[in-house]
């Protein structure tokens, strides 16, 4: 049996992820048996509520071809790049059974993935990256040029496309792990990442949710599997599709009541970062106006929005560092189960939760993080239509389809 692991947000799941998977399965290609997904929960990479619930989102994952859904803790999830990507690989990894790491790319070819990513860890444009970041530039322009120095164009160019980005990320991981998953990739395919229209049958996950919260949710039906349309409108009909909006009063109240000291603590904060964060947190009305006060070359909007969520859900630097303490299972299928058979069987490095119970008996960084993960899911509820109680991450239920 040939396992594949995917790391995704699925926000919401669509047509490209779902030719993913299909590509990753195909027997001239990735000829993977199974696939597991390490999948981010209440909040996204790109620092906003995802638009359902992890257990909503992992269904319509299970229902179209995912058979073993893991929740990529939110430290993890709500970081930069390399930190998501460590993250979800690390806990590829440690479940001893992934053989192959799939991911899409708009480049395609791991080949040259793999190029750009031993220009960046040659010492070198580590050094020149850092002198570049002096003069004010920012970490991704910084980044980008000291690749075009030591690498070349073709190199540098790779780094223009956030699929290509995040890949390389992955090729990095699985170096620092030193693991045995082999790397593949998928090619993407019609509207490009963030697109706000659709190409063919292919939209992005940007374009889905705007329809979605402009209330035209009907309008998505070619865009999504079928079973993806039914629980999405299901979803809405209950009331528990998210609106950032919804909290934004109370998100601007918890960042007044945060010191100085409290926002240096935050993830990725760093060159006194935390004082134009602070100076713009007390004088901003709304979300947007904070952005807008806080935003410069050197910091740009969605490392603000990953920082200012970080400070309102009450995570720290320290919480990403290394891997997560314990491995959440959200869903499986027969085929899933039978990878968590194989896994238990094999001894995981990381371990897993099938129940809440079981956390009482692990480490104390393991309750931390679960403590952490109630806070989030609480305020999560907040942003729904519908807000929800207290609690759901305690009670949810594994899904078994």
């Amino acid at each position: 049996m040939k396992i594949a692991g995917i790391v995704a947000e699925y926000n919401p799941f669509h047509n490209g992820h779902a030719y993913h998977i299909e590509h990753t399965r195909a027997e001239k290609e990735g000829d993977a048996d199974r696939v597991v997904a390490v999948m981010s929960g209440y909040f996204t990479q790109r620092g906003e509520p995802a638009l359902l619930d992890p257990f909503v989102r992992a269904e319509m994952a299970l229902r179209n071809g995912v058979d073993l859904v893991l929740a990529l803790p939110t430290p993890w999830a709500l970081a930069s790049a390399e930190t998501f990507a460590f993250g979800g690989v690390s806990m590829l990894d440690a479940l001893g059974v992934v053989d192959l790491l799939s991911f899409g790319s708009e480049q395609g070819d791991v080949t040259a993935l793999e190029g750009a990513r031993r220009v960046l860890d040659d010492p070198r444009t580590a050094l020149r990256m850092r002198g570049l970041m002096d003069t004010g530039l920012s970490y991704a322009v910084a980044r980008r040029q000291a690749v075009f120095e030591q690498g070349g164009e073709a190199r540098a160019a790779l780094l223009d496309s956030p699929n290509n980005t995040l890949g390389i990320e992955y090729l990095g991981a699985l170096t620092r792990l030193d693991s045995r998953m082999t790397p593949f990739t998928v090619k993407r395919m019609g509207a490009a990442h963030d697109a706000l229209s659709p190409i063919g049958g292919m939209a992005s996950a940007s374009y889905i949710r705007e329809v979605v919260r402009s209330g035209r949710a009907a309008n998505v039906q070619p865009f999504v599997p079928n079973t993806v349309c039914r629980l999405l409108l299901e979803a809405i009909e209950r009331g528990v599709t998210s609106r950032e909006e919804l909290t934004e009063r109370a998100v601007l109240a918890v960042l007044r009541l945060r010191s100085r000291e409290e926002l240096s603590a935050l993830p990725a904060v760093s060159e006194g970062l935390e004082n134009r964060l602070y100076n713009a947190i007390r004088e901003a009305g709304d979300l947007e106006a904070l952005f807008t006060l806080a935003k410069t070359k050197r910091y740009p909007r969605t490392r603000l929005q990953r920082l200012v969520y970080s400070a309102f859900l009450g995570i720290t630097a320290d919480m990403a560092e290394g891997k997560p303490p314990y491995m959440r299972v959200l869903g499986a299928t027969e085929g899933g189960r039978e990878i968590l058979r194989l896994a238990k069987e094999r001894g995981t490095a990381i371990p897993l939760v099938t129940r809440v119970s079981q956390l009482e008996a692990l480490s104390p960084a393991a309750q931390r993080l679960f403590a952490l993960e109630n806070r989030v899911a609480d305020l999560y509820a907040l942003t729904l239509q519908t807000p929800t109680p207290c609690g759901g991450e305690m009670t949810a239920p594994m899904i078994m389809l």
